[in-house]
């Protein structure tokens, strides 16, 4: 079973949000899509001042099983990409809500994570 955390928000193309009081939130990939990719060898992510549109591709995560784009699940701006991810991106597989996060935005609209699927309704969709 994935782990769903109550407090983000995510898209049907798993990927999650957690907003932040500022109008700032972090994105990354959740625990289903991690664990359905294998384990993870690279992440190609924006550069910061990247201005993303809603459900477009926003970089590719790589692992021993295949290569699959990453999709905004909300518009924003890339303020910081995770550094860490350059030297160990197998930290999305070990820690995709916490330390394996991928970006951190200024949302468009600060209301945008409302649109997005609750975990109960996420589990849903994983069945």
């Amino acid at each position: 079973m994935s782990l769903i955390p109550a407090n983000l928000r995510y898209a049907k193309s798993h990927e999650w949000v957690r907003p932040a009081a500022d109008g700032t939130a972090l994105v990354g990939i959740s625990d289903y899509a991690q664990a359905a990719l294998g384990d993870i060898t690279y992440v190609q992510l924006p550069k910061p001042g990247a201005t993303l549109a809603a459900g477009a591709v926003f970089g590719v995560v790589e692992s021993v099983k295949a290569a699959s784009d990453l999709y905004a699940p909300v518009a924003g701006t890339v303020l910081e990409v995770n550094p860490a991810l350059n030297s160990a991106p197998e930290t999305v597989n070990s820690s995709p809500y916490e330390t394996g996060w991928m970006l951190k935005l200024k949302l468009a609209d600060p209301m945008s994570p409302a649109t997005l699927l609750d975990a109960t309704t996420y589990g849903k969709l994983l069945g």
